[in-house]
């Protein structure tokens, strides 16, 4: 349910999202587009953003209306995959744990152990379901990108903001729901106790509000350039190993980029790790500082 809440909530991606991250950065959209444009003319390549391997959508049906939703597909293609996990080992479950149950149970107490490090026993079997599920889906979304023929739906900004902002949104959340409207409002505005913390109510409720907005910005800029570095960077070297036996001719090149394979699946494996544990974080500065102690 958690997984296809994440996806609704990506069909509808905010369509301002791109053009404030490139007021954030800086970075001239449309020039963007444009570069893109020349470099897939060129290439055959990606035609808008950094250069990638190709996908197999892309090789299939070339550059259609299923190219444009190669992200969307290829994250719904880790819903189902995870859902396939899920109702394997629930079929065959059994009191002796096997197979595929005993890998779900190990990954699912594997996080419940590292949730409750940071939010305690009890705030763990709350949140794990959500926090869990997430470093799931963006570990396996960010893995597509080292697949032949396949291509990472955290390259996408809309995908990586939209993870963000469900995140934000769930954290702000169980800030009315835990400290209630009043503790809410008086969390924003830094806790003023005595004269001197009220008179810095004017300073700090802007700041915090700030604060809190751009969470949500470094979570989706910070997944989106490194997962795109990655793949752009197996792409590169990809070339170069064709580059190198260009001479004879062949079909395949060196496999030069092999241990960034490797590099990648660690990378991949950090960047869920670092999203899902900002997460937390935030989730826990939420609530009620009396309870997490």
């Amino acid at each position: 349910m958690i997984l296809l809440l994440l996806h609704k909530l990506a069909l509808i991606a905010p369509t301002w999202l791109p053009t404030l991250i490139t007021a954030v950065t800086g970075a001239d959209h449309d020039a963007g587009h444009a570069a893109g444009d020349d470099h897939g003319g060129d290439h055959g390549e990606d035609h808008s953003g950094p250069p990638h391997l190709p996908s197999l959508i892309k090789l299939v049906f070339g550059h259609g209306l299923l190219y444009d939703w190669s992200d969307i597909i290829y994250a719904w293609g880790t819903i189902l995959f995870l859902v396939a996990v899920a109702i394997t080992a629930y079929s065959r479950r059994s009191m002796i744990p096997a197979g595929v149950q005993n890998v779900v149970e190990m990954y699912v107490e594997g996080m419940y152990s590292f949730f409750k490090s940071i939010l305690g026993d009890h705030e763990a079997r709350r949140y794990t379901p959500y926090l869990g599920t997430l470093f799931i889906y963006i570990f396996v979304n960010n893995l597509w990108g080292l697949i032949p023929g396949g291509h990472s739906p955290s390259t996408s900004i809309n995908i990586t903001g939209t993870l963000a902002i469900a995140t934000f949104c769930y954290a702000q959340y169980t800030g009315m729901a835990r400290l209630g409207i009043l503790g809410y409002l008086d969390h924003l505005a830094g806790q003023p106790r005595g004269v001197m913390g009220w008179v810095l109510v004017p300073l700090m409720l802007p700041l915090h509000i700030i604060g809190e907005l751009a969470k949500p910005l470094s979570l989706a800029l910070r997944l989106f350039g490194n997962i795109t570095g990655e793949d752009v960077l197996v792409a590169a070297f990809v070339g170069l190993g064709v580059m190198a036996l260009a001479f004879t001719g062949s079909p395949v090149g060196l496999p030069l980029n092999l241990p960034f394979i490797f590099l990648g699946i660690l990378l991949s494996l950090i960047q869920a790790l670092v999203f899902t544990l900002l997460s937390s974080i935030y989730i826990l500065m939420m609530l009620p500082h009396e309870e997490h102690h």
